[in-house]
């Protein structure tokens, strides 16, 4: 181990040990004001000129020259709440000092510098001793600089995984359009895949000798934008379909149908520019790998158009409708400018196919219930990127053969509490910090599962009961229950909340998991079994809500004990209107004994959550595709039709924002590649996001 003498002479440096901090806490700011002053060239000229004869000592004797250089990933930086700005600061705080010099072995934490540390995670820890938990970037070079004396920490200092790891930089690049036009114009040699060889074909930069591809993108949802937005930049001449409205006017078409009851069919909660998620919490969590190239791409992309820079750090990061709206209109602007064509109000009524491969898609206006209007563009590609509720589009694809798989899902109610219920449950006395949203703590959520052996059911007897899953689903805290029809005789509902999550209620779906043989229980076989299944529990919905949009529902006392009380049905968000019904009748006994014995779990596991408060809606009955869509798993191609694409999650590739911006984005360079407009691995491309962390702005 190196020794620093120049360390041990100046024991003024031990006067402020972590020790000492926490128990002469009154005189930490004198003394930050102080230590501010002694750092740099105007206190120690001699002893930095040494140390920096020593780090090039350091240099030869490790002959690692990367240790000193690039970033440093720190994890698991734990700050008492009580000590932490809050949930909404990105600030490097005295208190987080002190736990990356803890970290570091650095003796005096206020000595370090703020200026190399960065923080770019942040979440909040309830369990024990609430705390928020950093992930935070550290500039070696820039630390050295300003701070000699933690050489021997950072000559020290060892990768180990999920607690101190190196962050390879790969430049200063950020969202995907920066990415791919960086790509380009370095297209003689800095732009370099694993291979060695240009990540853009040489056909791509001789746009005179080629004629644009024509691709037609069919949904403006999530997977639909991505995908065109990545096509539109490699040069491709992009069509983009929608059969709902711009963000604007699909926005009074909602309104229109929570304050006067009018639904309209292609623009409503479900349909319209942004897809489904537009008008729900905006969640940006997903299972397929947070700190993924493509993740951090995406993520990056969506603060470029308009997103709150929180986003890249949250531990829960989440938009909100009020956000996504103004993002969506400057993500379109940009697709204009790029030359996309975007036909909104427009259905795609067909596939125009010949020898098996798609030459074009018929399309008419949306208002033209009759399709007496109906048009052909031509294209040398489709991009399907529907949503999970287009049934008519699933209907069209199967009268041209096109292979429809049916998928497992999950269908349940949606559960309503008061929201200063579930702070309190999950909080305890913290509980007054959320203040709707603008407190230091965040607006309490929670996610619950349980898994159900076929024994826990008493009758068992019945062949068809199988075990199954039982979980919460799109929590939304400070948020609403709303209507996701798409159909005046069906009910369906989900949840939604703004940014700040200020609504005094909070909701979830509590869903069972659903297979093909509780399809066939009902006599629904074929691809499209699952629309069935769905369809048959939305109608109930409707009926036992009487009509005019009004959901059924029962307090969870009640429905755990199978009555149904009229009067005592507390206030709901649902704006349409509730009706006091028994939702035992909605669905067969064996999903009904699984909410049940979840509901039980549940409530050990959160002390409160069965409460006369309690709120139960029906149906919830949309949380994924209920088909898949089979494509080559290479080049994103249907196995049944050339030139068809299916991508997101009415395909059923995707279940959230996140995971369909992916799947719309990795398609859009497959397309690319199959028109020689791209000529490399993705994964290269979106390593330049993943290797330069998780964000610098």
């Amino acid at each position: 181990m190196l020794l620093l003498p120049s360390l041990k002479l100046h024991s003024a440096f031990w006067f402020c040990t972590p020790g000492y901090r926490r128990n002469q806490t009154h005189r930490n700011s004198n003394i930050i004001r102080c230590a501010k002053k002694r750092t740099g060239k105007q206190l120690y000229p001699s002893e930095k000129k040494k140390l920096k004869s020593k780090y090039k000592e350091l240099l030869s004797i490790f002959n690692e020259k990367s240790q000193f250089e690039g970033t440093w990933r720190l994890f698991n930086l734990a700050v008492p709440l009580d000590q932490d700005p809050g949930k909404d600061s990105q600030e490097v705080s005295d208190a987080l000092l002190q736990s990356i010099a803890e970290l570091l072995k650095f003796p005096v934490a206020l000595m370090l510098p703020r200026e190399p540390f960065s923080v770019v995670r942040k979440s909040f820890d309830a369990r024990k001793e609430p705390k928020f938990v950093h992930t935070v970037d550290m500039d070696v070079q820039k630390l050295l600089s300003l701070e000699p004396f933690s050489l021997e920490c950072i000559s020290q200092l060892k990768p180990k995984v999920g607690h101190v790891e190196r962050v390879h930089d790969g430049g200063d690049f950020g969202d995907l359009m920066s990415i791919i036009r960086d790509c380009k114009e370095n297209k003689e040699g800095l732009a370099k895949g694993k291979n060695g060889h240009s990540i853009f074909s040489n056909k791509l930069y001789k746009k005179q000798d080629i004629k644009k591809p024509k691709i037609a993108v069919v949904g403006s949802g999530p997977s639909g934008l991505f995908s065109a937005l990545v096509l539109a930049e490699l040069g491709a001449d992009v069509t983009l379909i929608e059969r709902g409205q711009p963000v604007e006017k699909r926005g009074r078409d909602i309104g229109a149908l929570i304050v006067r009851r009018i639904l309209e069919l292609d623009s409503n909660f479900c349909f319209g520019e942004g897809g489904a998620g537009t008008w729900s919490d905006g969640k940006l969590v997903t299972r397929i790998g947070r700190n993924s190239g493509s993740v951090i791409a995406v993520m990056r992309t969506l603060v470029q158009f308009g997103a709150t820079k929180q986003i890249l750090i949250a531990g829960k990061p989440h938009l909100g409708t009020d956000r996504l709206v103004p993002l969506l209109r400057n993500f379109r602007q940009h697709l204009q400018d790029l030359g996309v064509t975007i036909k909104f109000g427009t259905r795609v009524d067909d596939l125009h196919i010949e020898n098996g491969h798609v030459l074009g898609v018929m399309i008419s206006e949306s208002a033209d219930e009759l399709r007496l209007k109906s048009q052909k563009l031509e294209c040398d590609a489709v991009i399907l990127a529907v949503g999970h509720s287009a049934r008519d589009t699933y209907q069209m694809l199967l009268s041209h053969n096109v292979e429809l798989v049916p998928k497992d899902f999950a269908v349940g109610l949606r559960i309503e509490h008061p929201q200063e219920l579930i702070n309190k449950i999950q909080y305890g006395e913290l509980a007054s910090e959320v203040c709707r949203g603008r407190g230091k703590v965040p607006v309490a959520d929670y996610k619950v599962a349980n898994y159900i052996d076929k024994d826990d059911f008493y009758e068992s007897s019945d062949s068809k009961v199988a075990s199954r899953s039982c979980y919460s689903f799109c929590m939304c805290p400070g948020g609403q229950v709303v209507l996701t029809s798409t159909n005046p005789s069906e009910i369906c509902i989900n949840g939604m909340s703004f940014s700040r999550r200020a609504s005094r209620w909070a909701n979830a779906a509590l869903v069972v998991s659903v297979t093909m043989n509780d399809f066939e229980a009902l006599n629904y076989y074929g691809p499209l079994a699952g629309v069935e299944f769905q369809t048959e529990f939305e109608r109930r919905a409707a009926i036992m809500g009487g009509g005019n949009f009004v959901v059924p529902v029962q307090t969870v006392p009640d429905f755990l004990e199978n009555k149904l009380s009229v009067t005592s049905v507390p206030p709901s968000s649902y704006r349409l209107g509730v009706k006091a019904s028994n939702l035992h009748l909605l669905y067969p006994s064996h999903i009904i004994e699984a909410l049940k014995h979840s509901l039980a779990t549940f409530d050990k596991e959160l002390p409160g959550f069965i409460c006369n408060e309690a709120l139960l809606h029906g149906v919830e009955t949309r949380t994924s595709s209920p088909i898949q869509i089979p494509r080559d798993i290479d080049s994103y191609e249907s196995t049944s039709v050339k030139g068809l694409y299916p991508v997101g999650e009415g395909a059923g590739y995707a279940g959230g924002i996140i995971s369909a911006s992916v799947d719309g984005m990795h398609a859009g360079f497959a397309v690319a590649k199959k028109f020689n407009l791209f000529d490399g691995d993705v994964k290269s491309v979106l390593s330049k996001a993943h290797n330069v962390g998780f964000a610098k702005y």
